[in-house]
This record gives C-alpha cells, sequence and structure tokens, in this order.
C-alpha cells in the first residue's frame, strides 16, 4: 500500500514538472505596452517544452500563426506589421497555456545605448550624479505621452551571452519619465510629434562604461589591436583575486584571534560593468531578437584615455551590432562628447573620423552644451533634439533639413593664410560674438598660435602674425573649448584638425 502511494505521488510530481515545463515563457521585451517595428517583419519568441505547438493570433490581421518549437524548446516566428497608428492591438499565444499580450502600439522603435550621459535621467535623485535636467520639474510635468512607451533595462554584466533582461515596458508619464533616460526621451519625444506615429524606446546603459563592454567577445579576440584591452582585463582580475586571497586570508587570522566575532575588514569590490563584453552579454545580447529601426548612442568619456585604440574599436562595435541584429546598416546616430575638464580633444577626433568608417551613421556636436565641472551636463534637451534631427533628416528622409553643424572638409594655404571649406555650411556661418574663437595655425614646425579667423562666404580664412608660412590649423583643440562658430541653422561646428600625423 504504501508503495502505491509512492508511486502516486511520483507520478504527480512528474505530472506537474512536465505542466510547469510546457508552460510558454516570452522574454521580457514581448509584453503588455510594447512597440512593434510599422512596416517591418517583426520577431516574436520565447520558450515552450520541445516540439511543442503553438498558436498565435495577431490583432491586426484574421490568419493565426502556428509554429513548432525546436527540440530545445526555443521557438522564434517573424510576423508582417502594418503602418503605425494609434491603434492598439492584442496578441494572443495558445499553447499549453494561453498568454494574452495587451495595449500593443506599432511605431518606431529605437535602442537607446551607452555609458552615463546616456543613463542620465529626466528626474533629480537627492545625493546622487542624477540631478535631474534643465527645468526637470517642467519637463516631468508635461511628460504626458501614452503613445511613447519605455523599457529601461536593469543593468547586469554576465561572462556569457544571455537570453533575457529584467525590465519592463511603461506608457511615458509624469511618473515614469522621472528615472528614464533623458537623451532618449527628448529624441524620442521630437520624433513622436514629428512623425505622429506611436515610439518606443529601449534604454541600454550604464555609468562609468567602455566600448569594449558592448562588444562581443568574439570579435575582441579576432582583432589583434584588441588583445591589449583583454590582456589588461585579465591582469585587473588577476589583482582583483590577489586582493580577495588577502582578504580571506586576514579574515580567517582575525576571526581566530578573535574567537569569532565580527570584524572590521572590508571586502574589495569588483566593478562588474568594467570588463569587456560583460555588457554585451547581459543588456544587448538578449535584446537582438527584436526588431527595431535603428540605435542612438552616447559614450566616449571613459575610453578618452585611448582614444586612438576607439577609433577602430568604435566602428566595430557598431559592426558588431549589425551583424548580430540583422537587419542590415542599421541607423546608427550618436553624439560627440561634450567638452569637460577630464577630457581630450582626441575622444572627440575619434568620434568624428567614425563618420567615415560607420556607413548609415550620424553625430550629434555638443561642444555648446557642456560643463567644464560637470561630466554630465544638464542640458539633455538639446542632445536628444540634435539626435532626432539626424535621424528626421536620414532615416525619415524630411527634405531641405540640416541636421548637423559645419564638418571640417578640406583647406587651400593662400601664402600667408590658409582657407577652409566645410560641409553643412551652405547656409553660410554665424557667430555669437564679433570674433570667431578657438582657431589656431601652425607651420612647418608644428607649433600652434592663436589664430585671426575671418568668415569669407561660405569658408573660414585663418591666419597670424606669428606664422609666415602655414600649414595646419585646428579647432577647438582642447579639454574644455568654448567655439562660437555655428552654421545657419545655429548647429556647432565639430572641434577638428587638418593635420591628423600629430
Amino acid at each position: 500500500m504504501i508503495y502505491i502511494k509512492k508511486q502516486f505521488l511520483f507520478l504527480i510530481i512528474l505530472m506537474l514538472q512536465f505542466s510547469i515545463k510546457a508552460q510558454v515563457k516570452l522574454p521580457a521585451l514581448v509584453s503588455d505596452n510594447m512597440v512593434l517595428q510599422q512596416n517591418a517583419k517583426v520577431n516574436l519568441w520565447g520558450w515552450a517544452s520541445p516540439n511543442e505547438k503553438i498558436n498565435i493570433e495577431l490583432g491586426w490581421q484574421n490568419n493565426s500563426i502556428e509554429i513548432i518549437a525546436d527540440l530545445a524548446g526555443n521557438w522564434k516566428v517573424g510576423v508582417d506589421t502594418p503602418q503605425g497608428s494609434e491603434k492598439a492591438y492584442s496578441i494572443t499565444i495558445n499553447a499549453s497555456n494561453k498568454i494574452v499580450l495587451n495595449n500593443i502600439l506599432i511605431g518606431e522603435v529605437w535602442i537607446c545605448s551607452g555609458q552615463s550621459n546616456m543613463y542620465f535621467p529626466v528626474g533629480k535623485e537627492e545625493g546622487t550624479w542624477k540631478t535631474g535636467v534643465k527645468n526637470y520639474e517642467e519637463e516631468i510635468v508635461k511628460a504626458n505621452f501614452p503613445n511613447i512607451r519605455l523599457f529601461t533595462v536593469l543593468t547586469n554584466a554576465s561572462p556569457k551571452p544571455l537570453d533575457d533582461v529584467t525590465g519592463r515596458w511603461a506608457l511615458c508619464s509624469p511618473e515614469s519619465i522621472k528615472t528614464f533616460s533623458a537623451v532618449a526621451y527628448f529624441y524620442g519625444r521630437d520624433l513622436h510629434q514629428k512623425l505622429n506615429v506611436p515610439i518606443g524606446l529601449i534604454s541600454t546603459s550604464w555609468g562609468g562604461t567602455k566600448a569594449e563592454a558592448w562588444t562581443s567577445q568574439n570579435v575582441l579576440e579576432g582583432n589583434p589591436d584588441f588583445l591589449t584591452i583583454l590582456e589588461e582585463d585579465a591582469k585587473n582580475e588577476k589583482v582583483y583575486q590577489e586582493k580577495l586571497e588577502a582578504y580571506y586570508l586576514n579574515l580567517k587570522n582575525e576571526q581566530l584571534a578573535n574567537n569569532g566575532l565580527k570584524t572590521e575588514l572590508k571586502k574589495p569590490k569588483k566593478e562588474a560593468n568594467k570588463t569587456s563584453y560583460v555588457l554585451y552579454n547581459a543588456m544587448l545580447h538578449p535584446l537582438i531578437n527584436y526588431t527595431m529601426k535603428g540605435v542612438i548612442w552616447y559614450q566616449g568619456e571613459s575610453n578618452s584615455g585611448k582614444a586612438q585604440l576607439y577609433q577602430t574599436l568604435f566602428p566595430a562595435m557598431v559592426k558588431n551590432w549589425r551583424e548580430d541584429w540583422k537587419q542590415g546598416d542599421f541607423p546608427f546616430y550618436y553624439v560627440q562628447i561634450t567638452p569637460h575638464k577630464g577630457q581630450t580633444p582626441e575622444i572627440r577626433e575619434a568620434q568624428l573620423l567614425s563618420l567615415k568608417l560607420i556607413s548609415n551613421s550620424g553625430m550629434a556636436v555638443t561642444t555648446d552644451v557642456g560643463d567644464i565641472n560637470n561630466i554630465h551636463p544638464i542640458d539633455k534637451q538639446t542632445v536628444g533634439h540634435r539626435l532626432a534631427l539626424i535621424a528626421l533628416a536620414k532615416t525619415y528622409n524630411e527634405d531641405k533639413l540640416v541636421y548637423s553643424g559645419p564638418i571640417y572638409d578640406h583647406m587651400k594655404i593662400k601664402k600667408n593664410k590658409i582657407q577652409l571649406f566645410f560641409n553643412y555650411a551652405e547656409s553660410g556661418f554665424k557667430k555669437t560674438n564679433e570674433n570667431l574663437k578657438e582657431f589656431e595655425i601652425a607651420g612647418d614646425d608644428k607649433t600652434y598660435y592663436p589664430a585671426v579667423a575671418k568668415i569669407d562666404g561660405k569658408t573660414i580664412v585663418v591666419s597670424s602674425d606669428k606664422v609666415k608660412n602655414p600649414k595646419s590649423v585646428r579647432f577647438a583643440w582642447k579639454a574644455v573649448p568654448e567655439p562660437n562658430l555655428f552654421n545657419g541653422e545655429n548647429l556647432p561646428a565639430s572641434p577638428f584638425r587638418t593635420d591628423l600625423s600629430n
């Protein structure tokens, strides 16, 4: 009798295990309130029992879709989406269990990534570097856009690629916007108001992180230029482990000496987000199934000490993302980091040069909205607006929209002067006071002197009494420049130097 009861109990446990295993599960991104990319074949995916049959009903089409999970229980299907609108839809997933996703919109989806200036929220958090954006109280009150949807990926790091993230879709409201990325919000708000379609913003960012943390292990290991990064990571890990070993040894000795009483020893801390590829694994890889329009990126401060390497690393990271997403050369628009006493002109140059190395890219110049003492300047409205200008012109084909400030193109030496030619200066130039600032000129000795710069039509002519035979010019070439050169659309000129061999 006892044996029969045990058998019966065992069968119940097996049935429960099978029932739990058979439950279809969805990733965090595929949930209520999400925005799906309009006019596209978007992915829906998840997990189930091996070979489980799954039926999917889409609120915007009559015919349901059937798919069978593979032997590992994974499933993914591409579905066609209509033109975006304010109409909300539902998706019903039927298998051994039933899941109904509600309040789904069709519109434009953007990934918003980088380090702390992308993470920087709209609202203020007392006692932290999160000081709130300019006029944050007013911005929060006005942030009532239910057709803008926000998803913040919880910060996480992993040595191996993960399949899912922690986070949820929220409607943009005065409450939800407080902790959301300010640059992403102002970017999305501009798009929403111009395009009149729902906007989905996926913020995946973490302060103090380097580009290599957002790049896959395979890419880093496959390029000899990047192996020095991994070598440095290994050395740092060795140092940490030695400190940890010493900590436990000292802890043991103190406990033995004090009869097990609590000690004041501090355990060494490890910054999880500082190691290569760990954020790619945890905060990017789980997103690559989600069909989107493009990416905005605000990062570079943590790579400024190795700006020359960034010239190679940054384009490699973008290529890595594009290959993994399998959506072609999707738009990739980024921010040239703002002036700050801890930064270098070389990192801005690396970002400028990346415009030619990264196809379908654009760069928002921010030399006029920096803060010498605050690496997190509070004017995020201007940053988001300038990124939106790029998208509206390049992605959404808004005719005749100038989206960039002047970008240096080439020069001509005319006796004791140099004439500079720019792109994005068809409307001519503007300056904010009587004299143009931050221009320097050098001869063969490469010693730079402050220069007199004058607007000559759509060019700038530069000279100095101290340089009789000029060879090169540089502009805004310092950690905290204060340039005052704009085009007719009031967009600032990017820092540059004509002699890249210096």
